[in-house]
């Protein structure tokens, strides 16, 4: 080798790189220190306990002001467990209407491509940005006396407006994109290789479905589910509009609530208030506990 031979630098792996910036007193750029990460934590922290956990012990607190036999009274009203059963009756049917809507919805824009696709899809987010005021209003313009709709309905004896179908319709409205949101990126994600697999080895659609897609989501299916059953059981604004307020007919436990609160029957209200608490609790750790469940069923797949 001569002497006006130049070495070139041999290169330097990058997480060597990193290895000796943190060595000799740099800062990696993609960490915070450790006061700036307990910041954080609490921030999110105090935010979590002013919105969310203070709310919910002064619920339960007034619930109980006067002891559990009070509360229980209250809730064991005529009333109230005319609003609880409407409540539970109105998931009931929203809930799988939703899922039979979302699933076709996210299977065909997931798994198609058609003309309006994308117009479908922001249809689909229109009550994430209309107020469910205005939903209601808008039942009210299409099944109200005025109306084209309304006068057909009540000649056939069916009652849409201030009944149960209305309370229904509106309830519909607001939850629906619930199920298809989740579904639509998790199929977008996995692609139509395995149902095209399916389909070359004789599978019918149905079958293609029943055996492949179906499997595939249940987990984002699931917590579509739980999703749409939590706003359902606490939908207020849509229903309050349509519902005409009933008591024992048309009034739902959020309803129910506001008529108590504004009676100045304080205890009763947040006794109310403090059993939809727990349902919406319920739908937390189911929440939770699907998120589990589907980690595990992942990790399995994966192999790790």
């Amino acid at each position: 080798m001569s002497a006006d031979t130049v070495l070139e630098p041999a290169e330097v792996h990058p997480a060597v790189e990193r290895q000796e910036q943190k060595v000799s007193g740099f800062r990696d750029p993609t960490t915070e220190s450790t006061g700036v990460k307990w910041t954080l934590i609490a921030i999110a922290v105090a935010f979590l306990l002013l919105v969310l956990f203070l709310p919910l012990y002064a619920v339960f607190t007034e619930a109980l002001r006067r002891g559990v036999g009070v509360a229980l009274e209250a809730i064991s009203d005529p009333d109230a467990l005319s609003a609880v059963r409407l409540t539970l009756l109105i998931a009931a049917i929203s809930v799988p209407f939703n899922l039979v809507f979302g699933v076709a919805a996210a299977w065909a824009i997931a798994k198609f491509e058609f003309k309006g696709k994308a117009f479908l899809t922001t249809l689909i987010d229109l009550p994430f940005s209309v107020s469910p005021v205005i939903a209601g209003l808008v039942y009210i313009l299409l099944f109200g006396a005025g109306s084209v709709l309304g006068p057909v309905f009540n000649s056939w004896g069916i009652q849409i407006l201030f009944a149960v179908p209305g309370v229904v319709l509106a309830t519909i409205f607001v939850t629906f994109p619930f199920v298809a949101r989740e579904l639509i990126p998790l199929m977008q994600h996995q692609g139509t290789g395995d149902e095209e697999a399916a389909l070359s080895l004789g599978a019918s659609g149905w079958q293609a479905f029943w055996h492949v897609t179906l499997p595939n989501i249940k987990w984002g299916l699931l917590y579509g589910v739980l999703l749409c059953n939590a706003r359902a059981m606490g939908e207020f604004g849509a229903v309050s509009v349509v519902s005409g307020r009933l008591r024992g007919e048309t009034v739902t436990m959020p309803l129910h609530v506001e008529i108590l609160y504004n009676e100045y029957n304080f205890v009763a209200a947040f006794a109310v208030a403090a059993l939809l608490a727990l349902l919406a609790l319920v739908t937390l750790v189911l929440k939770a506990l699907l998120e589990r469940v589907y980690s595990r069923d992942h990790a399995a797949r994966s192999g790790h």
